[in-house]
């Protein structure tokens, strides 16, 4: 599963240590982001456990940032 979400995430050190967060609190999670698109994109995919979209736009907006899902 592959969940994407617009975010207001600017710097590449931020969203490293974003990524880094992430990875370390869910389990089989694949985090990266695309700060060369103007929704400076988030996505996070997953191979065995469903991305809980609710706890990651809690886990940017904890860190002062927004995070929106984007439906496909």
């Amino acid at each position: 599963m592959i969940e994407v979400f617009k975010t207001n995430v600017n710097s590449r050190h931020h969203a490293q240590m974003l990524v880094e967060e992430i990875h370390s609190r869910f389990e089989g999670y694949s985090a990266n982001f695309d700060l060369w698109d103007c929704d400076k994109i988030l996505r996070i995919k997953s191979e065995d456990v469903s991305v809980e979209a609710e706890d990651i736009v809690a886990l940017l907006r904890q860190k002062g940032y927004h995070a929106e899902l984007l439906k496909g």
